[in-house]
């Protein structure tokens, strides 16, 4: 486990900070400290004008795309400097830092102190999973909130004397700046490649995901995902109390249909999911493990989990068109993901592509060949590739399948329509970010779906 600096919470803000990137999160680091008597510089290459007059509401020097002597300046003026999520590390802030510590929001926010946190990450479903605690131990009567990675700021969360509890959804990015984070509840969901375009490789990636659990003492809970060897032999490195689930022998575990909480207890059942794919067990193994750890009762616990509607852009069901269905899984933007979508369905024509941030596409082929301990079987009907990597997705998914390029989200729901057969299902599940043809993914799984509804249209006209 890497070394953690001890130190308590609610410390005093510093007198000088610069913020690195004037977006949400930029703002409300700045707002906050500003309010809580900070001088505060930020700096951002291309703020929106909104931004910029909300910098001058709030009494925030900023400064719009500087030079390195202004960024050094800054840096000098200054006792720490925040960087907003995905602020790459060959920004200039980090070669001219020298003695003045580089941290992240989620790092500034532990510092202010405020309610206890819980921390979720991993690769895969930290959103989901997120979302389901929060709800969990709302409904045991705790006031919670949802925070972090999820869209609302971790620094407004922690000062909101409303709350008692923080659920935090914490990024790779945020976790890689934190030397003394320290979450009353963390949880790791999962290991697979990721964000390598940021960080480098894999074990660097990982050595970043392990910070949750880096500063955690006794009294501390650290929740793993047994089923993950990379997880779980990080895991076992922390100094608070480990909580599994996900294997045979996990503290939460599934048996037969049963959903079996710490001490043997059923908390839930299969039949109790309102969807009920491989990775939303997981999900809900998971969520059980963090909720009943941080404080949530079991019937609130079922209850949340009964009630909780999957996530938009993640295997989200569009509607069927001559006997095929069509599902937006705009949100996996991995391979990984990719993989687990595709184990709960059947026959699949896939759309996959967009801009790959340096992760190996080959295992998505590889799963549904059966090959490395993938799905038994080829479940891939054809693959239609998208994006900046539709060359790199040919090649890595070439097999026993046909395989097409197409240069729009309209021609690639058109082809993957004339590939498809009745029973089949069209899966848009990119393994790549959107960056390339969009701004988001939330607004490449829209496109998917106007262009699906547009298709239905036209079926609908034919008859």
């Amino acid at each position: 486990m890497t070394a953690c600096e001890r130190r308590p919470a609610a410390g005093p803000v510093p007198a000088r900070v610069l913020v690195v990137g004037f977006a949400r999160t930029g703002e409300s680091v700045a707002r906050v400290l500003a309010g809580r008597g900070s001088t505060v510089v930020a700096v951002d290459d291309a703020p929106s004008p909104e931004a910029v007059e909300r910098a001058e509401r709030a009494g925030v020097d900023l400064l719009v795309a500087p030079g390195r002597d202004a960024i050094a300046g800054a840096v000098r003026d200054a006792e720490l400097v925040v960087a907003s999520p995905g602020v790459p590390l060959s920004h200039e802030v980090f070669d001219v830092a020298g003695g003045v510590p580089v941290v992240s929001e989620v790092e500034l926010a532990f510092r202010l102190g405020g309610p206890q946190l819980v921390a979720v990450t991993g690769t895969n479903g930290k959103t989901t999973v997120t979302s389901l605690v929060t709800s969990m131990l709302a409904r045991s009567g705790l006031r919670v909130r949802a925070a972090g990675n999820i869209g609302y700021p971790l620094v407004e969360a922690v000062v909101d004397a409303e709350v008692d509890l923080v659920v935090a959804e914490v990024s790779s990015f945020q976790l890689a700046l934190t030397t003394s984070f320290r979450p009353k509840v963390g949880a790791w969901l999962n290991l697979a490649e990721d964000h390598l375009d940021w960080h480098g490789d894999l074990e660097e990636y990982a050595s970043a995901k392990a910070r949750i659990w880096a500063c955690q003492q006794e009294g501390d809970v650290a929740v793993a995902n047994a089923a993950d060897p990379g997880v779980l032999a990080r895991a076992r490195a922390s100094s608070g109390t480990l909580v599994t689930f996900g294997a045979d022998d996990s503290d939460v575990r599934l048996v037969g249909s049963a959903l079996v909480g710490p001490g043997g207890s059923v908390w839930a059942d299969v039949a109790d999911l309102p969807r009920a794919m491989p990775h939303d067990v997981s999900n809900a193994l998971a969520a059980i493990a963090i909720a009943s750890s941080a404080g949530g009762a079991r019937d609130a616990c079922r209850d949340a989990l009964r009630e909780a509607a999957p996530l938009a852009h993640r295997v989200s069901l569009v509607g069927s068109v001559g006997g095929v269905a069509y599902l937006d899984d705009s949100k996996a933007t991995t391979p990984a993901a990719v993989v687990a979508a595709l184990a709960g369905l059947g026959r699949v024509v896939l759309i996959a592509g967009g801009r790959n941030k340096g992760l190996d596409l080959r295992p998505i082929a590889d799963a549904a060949l059966g090959r490395g301990g993938g799905q038994a079987g080829a479940q891939l009907r054809a693959v239609v590739a998208i994006g900046e990597a539709a060359g790199a997705v040919s090649e890595a998914l070439a097999g026993p399948w046909p395989v097409e390029i197409a240069s729009s989200m309209h021609e690639a729901v058109v082809q993957a329509s004339a590939l498809a057969r009745p029973g089949d299902s069209v899966l848009l599940s990119p393994g790549c970010a959107s960056f390339d043809w969009y701004r988001s993914y939330e607004e490449r799984g829209d496109d998917f779906v106007d262009e699906v509804r547009a298709l239905s249209r036209a079926d609908d006209g034919e008859r």
